[in-house]
């Protein structure tokens, strides 16, 4: 039997799509994984998706890269319950050096499995 890429993991393919209602809900699974590593690493603490696949019109509507990771399922944006999301993207920033897309937000940490490193914003 095949599995889902949502069986066993702490997250719902509901919690991944586009706001708009559109239906659009294609979740990498490499975010997945960061996503649960990160949930085991800091004690198992509640990781908040606000924000994860969008479709074209909604990355518009909320002032969305043209070429956003979003649109392809790559990307989230994220709370962790309990921490203030510095501390998020300080965890994601040693744990994957030279890898990844990490933003820092004052209400959220964004992280995104693109090819290229990228880093931006300050808290």
């Amino acid at each position: 039997m095949n599995k889902t890429p949502f069986e066993n993991l702490h997250f719902t393919r509901r919690e991944f799509a586009c706001k708009c209602g559109c239906g659009f809900d294609a979740v990498d699974a490499e975010l997945l994984g960061v996503l649960e590593q990160l949930r085991r690493d800091l004690g198992s603490r509640p990781v908040i998706i606000t924000s994860a696949c969008r479709c074209d019109l909604h990355n518009r509507r909320v002032g969305g890269a043209r070429n956003s990771v979003h649109k392809l399922g790559k990307a989230a944006d994220i709370r962790v319950k309990g921490l203030l999301p510095a501390q998020v993207a300080d965890y994601l920033e040693r744990t994957y050096p030279g890898r990844y897309g990490i933003g820092r937000y004052a209400t959220f940490t964004h992280i995104d499995v693109r090819e290229t490193p990228a880093r931006w914003g300050k808290n």
